[in-house]
């Protein structure tokens, strides 16, 4: 096997994360390992698109509501609803209160069942109340705040690959990357993207700065506490699993930047 290059990890990341037109030429582990440590960067270029978005929207006088929306729609649009999809299946899967193999079955239909549809309903909503509060207060805020929650979000999945976290299933995306990133090199990236996040919030000011590296934080925090349910429900992750912690991050970063 040839040594994987930092190229194989990119193109792995925005192959398997996003809708962006990028080739993954390779399709192995350590494809996988170098592509969940890069994907922050996905979730970086995501959420520059999305803000990106919302500022064409509101120098043309969309408002912060309409900007909003379309600030939201953004990641959605350029991940063809992977993310969604996923906290859907995941929340069917969960609620369900069925035995493990009975969940993920439930999770592999097709089919949005009602909890999954409440979870999008709730969760969308509170991104889009959240962008739109931001957005009311300056453009600025609220570009920081969509740049970070969405790498914020692409940086929880990186910590679920770490070592030691178990596939649910024995094929499928949870397969390969389940247990690819050693736990070390994990941290190393959640400690670079948080101080990153600080920087970001450096025109904010002093607590501009410390929101958002708080926020990146508590992001974490409320995936891994998903993730270990789901590994404790389903016996591990899938993808879906892997959608549903993204989404998870990225919302309670946006929480977490419009308060105060």
């Amino acid at each position: 096997m040839s040594r994987t290059s930092p190229a194989d990890g990119i193109r792995f990341a925005f192959g398997t994360l996003t809708a962006l037109p990028v080739r993954v030429t390779r399709w192995d582990r350590g494809a996988a390992r170098a592509g969940m440590q890069c994907a922050p960067l996905a979730g970086l270029v995501i959420g520059l698109c999305a803000a990106g978005v919302g500022g064409a929207l509101t120098l043309l006088g969309a408002g912060p509501l309409l900007a909003a929306v379309a600030t939201v729609a953004t990641p959605a649009a350029l991940t063809r609803g992977l993310h969604l999809d996923g906290l859907a299946d995941t929340a069917d899967g969960l609620g369900s209160a069925r035995p493990a193999d009975d969940a993920l079955r439930v999770m592999k239909q097709s089919d949005i069942g009602p909890f999954g549809v409440l979870t999008l309903l709730f969760v969308l909503l509170a991104q889009v109340a959240a962008v739109c509060r931001l957005y009311e207060r300056s453009w600025a805020e609220g570009a920081v705040a969509v740049v970070v929650s969405a790498t914020a979000a692409r940086l929880a999945l990186t910590l679920a690959a770490r070592a030691g976290v178990p596939p649910a299933r024995p094929e499928g995306l949870g397969a390969t990357v389940a247990g690819v990133v050693p736990r070390g090199r994990a941290l190393l990236v959640a400690a670079v993207v948080t101080g990153a996040a600080a920087g970001a919030g450096v025109p904010l000011g002093t607590y501009g700065i410390a929101r958002a590296a708080a926020c990146v934080v508590l992001a974490l925090g409320a995936a891994e506490l998903l993730l270990r349910h789901c590994v404790r429900r389903f016996g591990g992750v899938t993808g879906d699993v892997f959608g549903g912690l993204a989404e998870t991050a990225a919302t309670t970063a946006l929480v977490v930047l419009v308060l105060g």
